[in-house]
């Protein structure tokens, strides 16, 4: 039988769609996060979906705002708690990568730290009183405002056999073809909620400021898909979708503050060793050429012509 779904001051009973915001004190300051609560008529596991960890990440809350509004809760089996945009001043702001509350990516500090920093509190508020109660978790994701990528799933390896197969399941599952292995540790949402023995994804879609529906359109298909397969929605077994799953995924870095030539494509091939592109002076001077560090191919490019030290230039998944 089905049961209430809460989360902070929000109740849903069985049968009910609500929508409210929960509020609560981030470094003695209010922090308003609006959530959607979709309690099914039918009995059946949790889905938590959030997006806008990363708050120019436009395609992933585009989806997330769309399936809040579209999902009904009398064709649901189970329960579905959806917080569209976490980093709420990162929204506002436009921000890139970070809350400018303290400048820190959100996405480096879960599970959180209640008496942290502002973003570890709103990490730790997340954690506890959301993520924790998902049966299955995914966190929908894209390129920020200066990224462009291919679509791609993380999904983690925590060195639980049946948790990792579980969340390569609902990876092969969500059908975008590339799937990149995230082995171990914290600080990300999904591997976080692995070590807390929740199956969870991180998929990527979208970018540059930009929510194609293509690109949104590819992410709600996916959760409806993962919905399909454990039995919350009705429509027949998951079709299969062809994937590759590659084993690394390698960031490189700029070294310097200049500007950034990319000599490669998203999507693109490369081969190890491969010159990627170049970091110059604003003399035209190569400070760096970042070179390719295995075979694979790029999965995000940063697209800004202004590069500070420190900043991702591009990855390859190998």
């Amino acid at each position: 039988m089905s049961t209430d779904l809460i989360v902070g001051s929000l109740t849903a009973r069985p049968g009910e769609k609500i929508t409210g915001t929960c509020r609560f004190d981030v470094s003695g300051q209010p922090y308003e996060l609006p959530v959607y609560l979709i309690n099914g008529a039918g009995s059946g596991p949790t889905l938590v979906l959030t997006a806008g960890i990363h708050a120019a990440e436009y395609a992933s809350i585009a989806a997330a705002l769309e399936l809040g509004q579209t999902l009904d809760p009398a064709g649901l089996n189970g329960q579905v708690i959806i917080v569209p945009v976490v980093n709420q001043p990162g929204f506002s702001a436009r921000s890139i990568y970070v809350n400018p509350m303290d400048g820190v990516n959100l996405n480096r500090v879960f599970p959180g730290n209640p008496d942290g920093s502002p973003t570890e509190q709103i990490a730790a508020w997340l954690f506890n009183n959301v993520i924790r109660q998902a049966d299955y978790y995914i966190d929908m994701h894209g390129g920020d405002l200066v990224e462009a990528l291919v679509p791609f799933t993380l999904f983690p390896e925590v060195g639980q056999p049946e948790l990792d197969m579980a969340s390569l399941e609902m990876a092969q599952m969500f059908g975008i073809p590339y799937l990149v292995r995230k082995p171990g540790g914290f600080g990300s949402t999904f591997s976080a909620a692995a070590g807390a023995g929740i199956p969870a994804l991180l998929v990527e879609s979208g970018g540059q400021g930009r929510w194609p529906r293509e690109s949104v359109t590819l992410l709600i298909d996916g959760v409806h898909r993962v919905m399909r397969r454990y039995g919350m929605t009705p429509g027949g077994p998951v079709e299969p979708v062809e994937t590759v799953v590659l084993k690394n995924f390698l960031w490189l870095r700029s070294e310097h503050a200049g500007f950034w030539y990319p000599a490669v494509e998203v999507g693109q091939a490369v081969t190890r060793g491969q010159p990627l592109g170049e970091v110059r002076d604003v003399w035209g001077r190569c400070l760096q050429t970042a070179q390719s560090p295995a075979d694979g191919r790029v999965l995000f490019l940063v697209t800004s012509l202004a590069m500070n030290a420190g900043d991702p230039l591009l990855s390859v998944g190998a």
